[in-house]
């Protein structure tokens, strides 16, 4: 419809414009005065006429005034008999200069026949262009089984190599094996060496998958497909597994290429989990990538390269030897990584001279690639907002927090006693979090909402870790009920405020007993088998692996856990009330406080 309504407003305007030139032609010829015979000859007789040019039968007279006329005479009737038959003067003819002659063959035929070859030629025009529509539309409907994968040459632009993508050093080193066949094929062939056919990407979202997949391409300078699993899948059946078969048939063209299917758990899900009945097309469109990726013919030169968050989803027949042979985990990166990160995004960021980018990388723990290059993004946006040439760290600090917790709510204004029920929760989780033997050391506190939170305590782990103890979980749990404790002791009842608290306190307490081995009356075992369940939007569904009296002492266990944090937060609490009270003055003064400002309060962990 958009291409028919642009192709009517495209014909109407040519038709304008034509009309509009034959109205402009036929007024210069209306503006030749026309005469009779009658007037001709009187106006010869009288000598008033200085040229008289024959055109067929047209006469055309130029008088010596300077004014021209046109005189229409009988078809086949010439001038010499006009001036026999009216017995003008000879003499008189004299002075007059008189020439013939003939109509031109292109202005004839202008003249003549385009007034009335025109219309047809625009209608045909118009016609072309509404056949043309309907083909473009019948083209799209034949290629709606093509492949929608975007191809990307071998000189594409914003190349990405290796040295772009930091931290992930393993997987670099296991993708170059991949790059290094690429390029040098016949060093592998001739060992009998056998390339891996597939590389999957596993890792949580951000951790730099699909920027992994490109550097792979710009190192190897070879064609490069791109597509999203979901483009596979259509309501149609067939139409994913003749993508599939079209995606591979252009890469066989292309080889050596690399094909890279981002989210392919979209597509590669376990089969017979369906609830469609016996045809499931996204069943048929699997079948099609297994076949094509380890069928009866090899394809040697088309490396496939797949990236998903979810591999527990995948069909077991997709992770076989000979279609993805190899698994590469992409992880958070630790603090090292974390500051080649921001260093390569800062590459084109004024910083000031005092940013010290590993106070950043201390402060992110946790923070995936996407996140960091995010804090970076954000800290400009500000330093522009503030008018400023330049990033500092407060800039850095502040998005740090925005990426972590959301922006700050300013225009939410807190009466005086919300504002100090908040002081002395966030009091309460500093002081329990600061006077605990194994817990991460606190790094701000502040009672400014921001994001879903009315305030917040910040506590950073001085190095990255990778185990914990029970101890640690269960000094954790205390730190998070500590704001719940706080507001009871001081003023004898609890907020809405610690909603958050006590559903994370809860979720721990369940996962040291269910997941973690870590309950001593229920032993070392787990509870609970998650299972995936495709219906009606819902995808994890967890299914007991133990009776409702094993459910009854979980439920007991968790109590006891919760309550063994209670009273270790609040024996803190009652032990450092001092301390809590310096700090709540100096929040409600200040509303924010920063490690070293908090340590002068509280001392040195």
């Amino acid at each position: 419809m958009k291409n028919l309504f642009k192709n009517f407003v495209i014909f109407f305007t040519v038709f304008f414009v034509v009309a509009m030139l034959f109205s402009v032609f036929n007024n210069t010829k209306q503006s030749v005065k026309k005469v009779g015979l009658e007037t001709l000859i009187n106006q010869i007789n009288n000598q008033e006429v200085s040229d008289i040019i024959i055109y067929g039968n047209e006469l055309k007279i130029i008088l010596k005034q300077g004014a021209e006329e046109v005189v229409k005479k009988e078809v086949g009737e010439t001038f010499s008999e006009i001036i026999k038959n009216f017995n003008i003067d000879p003499a008189k003819l004299a002075n007059i200069k008189i020439e013939v002659k003939e109509n031109e063959g292109t202005k004839y035929w202008l003249a003549t026949i385009l007034p009335f070859l025109l219309p047809f030629l625009l209608i045909g025009v118009f016609i072309y262009f509404m056949m043309r529509s309907v083909q473009g539309v019948n083209t799209r409907a034949m290629s709606f089984g093509q492949s929608q994968a975007k191809e990307f040459g071998k000189e594409m632009k914003n190349k990405i190599t290796f040295k772009d993508v930091a931290g992930v050093k393993e997987a670099k080193e296991e993708l170059k094996e991949v790059v290094e066949f690429l390029k040098q094929p016949q060093k592998f062939i001739e060992l009998g060496a056998r390339i891996p056919r597939g590389v999957l990407l596993l890792g949580s979202p951000g951790t730099g998958k699909t920027l992994l997949a490109r550097a792979v391409a710009g190192e190897a300078s070879v064609p490069f497909f791109s597509i999203s699993g979901s483009e596979f899948v259509e309501m149609f059946v067939g139409v994913g597994a003749s993508r599939v078969r079209d995606l591979f048939r252009r890469a066989k063209k292309s080889s050596p290429c690399i094909v890279f299917v981002d989210e392919i758990d979209a597509v590669g899900r376990r089969r017979g989990a369906g609830l469609g009945g016996s045809h499931d097309e996204r069943e048929q469109t699997l079948n099609q990538i297994l076949v094509e990726m380890d069928g009866f013919e090899p394809n040697i030169n088309v490396i496939v390269i797949a990236a998903t968050n979810r591999p527990d989803v995948l069909d077991p027949a997709l992770l076989r030897p000979g279609r993805f042979d190899r698994r590469i985990i992409l992880e958070d990166p630790d603090l090292i990584d974390r500051i080649a990160i921001l260093q390569i995004h800062a590459k084109k960021k004024p910083l000031a001279k005092d940013v010290s980018l590993r106070k950043v990388a201390e402060r992110t723990f946790g923070f995936s690639g996407a996140d960091l290059a995010n804090l970076l993004n954000e800290a400009a946006i500000l330093t522009a907002r503030r008018n400023k040439k330049i990033i500092e760290m407060s800039e850095l600090f502040e998005s740090v927090e925005k990426v972590m917790l959301g922006p700050e709510r300013k225009s939410k204004i807190l009466s005086d006693k919300e504002k100090k029920i908040t002081a002395y929760h966030e009091a309460g989780h500093a002081i329990v979090a600061h006077f605990s033997l194994h817990t991460d050391p606190v790094h701000k506190i502040s009672i400014i909402a921001r994001g879903q939170a009315g305030g917040y305590t910040i506590k950073l782990p001085n190095k990255d870790k990778y185990m914990h103890t029970k101890t640690e979980f269960t000094e954790e749990i205390a730190v998070l009920l500590a704001g719940y404790v706080a507001e009871q002791e001081v003023f004898g009842e609890v907020t809405t405020g610690s909603t958050s608290d006590l559903r994370r306190a809860t979720n721990l307490a369940r996962k040291l007993i269910t997941d973690y081995g870590m309950s001593e009356t229920l032993g070392p075992r787990t509870f609970g088998e998650k299972e995936e369940m495709i219906f009606l939007g819902r995808e994890i569904h967890e299914q007991r692996d133990y009776s409702e009296k094993i459910a009854e002492q979980i439920d007991k266990e968790i109590s006891s856990y919760i309550d063994k944090a209670v009273y270790q937060a609040r024996g803190i609490i009652k032990l450092r009330r001092d301390k809590i009270e310096k700090v709540v003055k100096a929040l409600l003064k200040k509303e924010v406080l920063e490690k070293e400002e908090f340590e002068i309060i509280v001392g040195v962990k």
